[in-house]
């Protein structure tokens, strides 16, 4: 019975994530790109000087809300929606397409996250206009809210709740478990720490974070996302200017092998460069979450009043994912001489956390393994905390907010069971409900897309 199950699992998740899936994903990427004349692309200088730029310019975006407002800043949802993105997904899920589909995979990730930007974006325009507050002021919003007041009729509100119990489940699985398994490995394997120790250690440390809100879940993400960022990208980047002689190299061989120009038969070069296509777009999509709906929970909690400005903050949340962090680790494995260029295949048999590691280690020796076991550490449990905020609201929304404190508890506990329990089937099934929450999102983010033009043409318009 468990091997059927697991067979059965496998099955639906090559639906979820074959080409049907990954192939509605590029499609509504593709729709909103074009009808939106190419947003992302034609004002790429406006939407950075308006995310990156504004954090550094404008004080309003940083500037805690008060206490008794039941909001949170713009740089705030940013981090907590970044730290449940940026993830185990940038580490192992760069290593394992490289591996899969080569070097090539690389640069399907970023025509992913390229197309990705605008379903992120819509999401969240999305999520500001059809939010609400409820009977404390909180501001209430998300996937479920557009899906049945959007697309309204029974259709709709059966895609919300059908969103929202996915979430459920993807937040136990996907946001806790797999995360703090990773997490207690690592510890486990380089700083010889017990899982049991891990888990009790971090199950504390969540249930007293949590069970103080959204507040304060985003004021301790506000603290871990920019450290470990800059943890991670100082380290990654040490590594690449080390190995500076070998990033033409590993760049050509992202090309080549994107079109798999490196077959010699016609039937090769299509199986290579469909490979690359398929690890690619599905690792990029599962490190970025673009499409997924989740990352406007906390987005719509946002202190802002125009939907296209919390619009544009989701579109560089998947740039900062993908086109920054994740091309750093692929730069890292491509440049270590530790995979063959062509085919992507490891010459050292070690796959992984493992592989990014030994990529570490040729620069910073014994240290590396350390180093990227700290870099989980962090990436891991920011993105605990923000999936805790995402399976919160949906609970909320299916059972009302007396449910909040249990679900909130469950999930504390969970982190001690993800700590010491074997995780096969867990992540099989995390992806699984992972893309299941994608399908109802993006029907309702192609069913509203005129809102989406609509509301980016009147915005450009009045600035």
């Amino acid at each position: 019975m468990p091997e059927r199950f697991m067979r059965g699992i496998e099955a639906l998740n090559g639906i979820v994530w074959g080409p049907m899936g990954l192939g509605l994903l590029f499609g509504t990427g593709l729709l909103l790109t074009v009808r939106t004349g190419g947003f992302q692309l034609r004002r790429w200088g406006y939407w950075m000087r308006h995310t990156l730029g504004a954090i550094l310019t404008d004080q309003s975006v940083t500037a805690h809300t008060a206490r008794e407002e039941q909001a949170i800043s713009q740089f705030q949802s940013l981090c907590t929606a970044l730290a449940s993105t940026i993830g185990t997904g940038n580490l192992v899920g760069v290593a394992t397409a490289i591996l899969s589909g080569g070097a090539g995979a690389v640069f399907w990730m970023w025509v992913m996250a390229l197309l990705g930007m605008m379903t992120s974006y819509a999401e969240n325009v999305l999520g500001i206009c059809y939010r609400r507050r409820d009977a404390a002021g909180r501001w209430c919003g998300g996937p479920m809210y557009y899906l049945a007041e959007g697309l309204g009729g029974g259709f709709g509100r059966a895609l919300a709740v059908l969103f929202a119990c996915f979430c459920v489940l993807a937040s136990f699985g996907m946001g806790n478990m797999s995360q703090i398994n990773s997490i207690a490995g690592n510890l486990q394997a380089v700083f010889r720490v017990p899982p049991v120790a891990t888990g009790i250690v971090l199950a504390l440390l969540t249930g007293r974070v949590i069970l103080g809100g959204l507040k304060r879940v985003a004021a301790v993400t506000e603290a871990i996302v920019p450290l470990m960022a800059l943890f991670y990208l100082f380290g990654a980047l040490t590594v690449v200017c080390v190995h500076w002689a070998a990033v033409p190299a590993a760049f050509a061989a992202i090309f080549r092998g994107a079109f798999g120009l490196q077959a010699a038969g016609g039937g090769v070069l299509g199986y290579g460069m469909a490979r690359a296509i398929s690890w690619g777009f599905k690792r990029g999509a599962f490190s970025n979450e673009a499409g997924l709906g989740a990352s406007v929970l906390v987005h719509c909690a946002a202190n802002v009043e125009e939907p296209v400005q919390q619009g544009m903050w989701g579109m560089f949340e998947v740039f900062a994912d993908t086109m920054v962090v994740c091309t750093l680790t692929a730069l890292v494995v491509l440049t270590s001489g530790l995979v063959d260029l062509d085919t992507g295949a490891a010459l050292t048999g070690v796959e992984g956390t493992a592989l990014v590691g030994q990529a570490f280690s040729t620069v910073f020796g014994a240290f590396g393994p350390q180093f990227i076991a700290v870099s989980v550490l962090l990436f891991a449990y920011s993105t605990t905390l923000g999936w805790s905020h995402y399976g919160t609201r949906a609970v909320v929304y299916l059972l009302g907010e007396r449910a909040a404190a249990g679900y909130k508890l469950v999930f504390a506990a969970m982190v001690l069971v993800g700590a010491v329990m074997k995780l096969d089937l867990a992540w099989a099934l995390s992806d699984t409900f992972n893309g299941l929450m994608m399908l109802p999102n993006l029907v309702g983010v192609v069913g509203l897309s005129g809102v989406v033009v609509r509301e980016t043409q009147a915005y450009l318009k009045r600035k």
